[in-house]
């Protein structure tokens, strides 16, 4: 995604929180999690986030092979089980941070092997960036979605070796990651795929030649989209745009469906942000859930 693409999406999640509370908030909830937000999302940081044990599950970070990089990834999944449901949970631009790791133990209390890949880790640690420009321009805009997409295959072939089920694959991401989300769907072994308010449409570029709206063509497994009817940085016009594309697309196309939610802006799932809107994110979950199930995943 070009970077212009890439700045747009943050301003239109910038609350006008102070960054020293916000530093405050995270520092005691690192310490509270025994894990890091990104040091760039202090200052969008609210007082509280939702905060999910790894009691009774396997979780934590693991490491796969992909042409010869060892990829870091975050996974949670019942522990002791197998032939488990498989959800591949795409990171926000801040990486895999508290987060993500918290929605992947949601999804492994629900029952599936959930795993976060560190998709940047070739190009840089977000945890490092303090600020958010930075970490856009020296990180996140050199990401090729060519590796992102590697890097989900080999996420997949970790999961089926490690308690998955191959046959039974579903993808969720949010924000950068919902629309890798879309892009996924269209290139890679999934059932269903959930995308939380990811860009749709945009500039090609040489590291990202096509936008989910030029895929839709090609989807493979049918994709929810969650989006804030206020979010500032993807327009609404945006999603007809793509609806009109899916209704000319083949049966997985034509089987997506959008939920619009009227009054929640940008990032209204992610819980440690202002931006956080309890019904619309509760309501997704929900749907992503039923989303998973009625496809074949769960």
């Amino acid at each position: 995604m070009p970077f212009e693409d890439l700045r747009s999406d943050v301003q239109s999640l910038l609350p006008g929180r102070s960054t020293e509370a916000g530093a405050t908030r995270r520092t005691a909830l690192q310490a509270a999690l025994g894990l890091g937000y990104a040091a760039a999302a202090a200052p969008l940081m609210a007082q509280t986030a939702i905060t999910t044990s790894a009691d009774s599950l396997d979780a934590g970070t693991v490491h796969y092979e992909v042409t010869g990089f060892q990829v870091p990834a975050y996974r949670a999944a019942p522990a002791g089980k197998t032939g488990l449901p498989v959800v591949l949970v795409i990171q926000e631009i801040f990486g895999v941070h508290a987060y993500i790791t918290d929605v992947c133990r949601r999804l492994a209390h629900a029952g599936y092997l959930a795993i976060a890949p560190e998709l940047y880790a070739r190009q840089g640690d977000p945890a490092q960036y303090t600020d958010i420009a930075k970490l856009m321009a020296e990180v996140v805009a050199k990401v090729p979605d060519a590796q992102v997409l590697t890097d989900l295959d080999g996420a997949v072939q970790w999961a089926a070796a490690h308690g998955g089920d191959a046959a039974r694959i579903g993808i969720t991401g949010f924000c950068w990651g919902g629309r890798i989300t879309w892009l996924y769907a269209a290139h890679g072994p999934v059932k269903a795929g959930v995308a939380w308010y990811g860009r749709l449409v945009g500039s090609a570029s040489a590291l990202t030649p096509q936008q989910p709206i030029d895929l839709a063509p090609r989807l493979n497994a049918p994709v929810l989209g969650l989006y804030g009817g206020q979010d500032g940085g993807i327009p609404l016009d945006t999603v007809d745009k793509m609806k009109v594309a899916l209704a000319q697309g083949p049966a997985a196309a034509k089987a997506s469906e959008f939920v619009i939610y009227p009054d929640a802006s940008h990032a209204f799932h992610a819980d440690y942000r202002p931006s956080y809107r309890q019904g619309p994110a509760e309501d997704g979950w929900k749907r992503a859930l039923a989303w998973f199930k009625a496809h074949g995943v769960a």
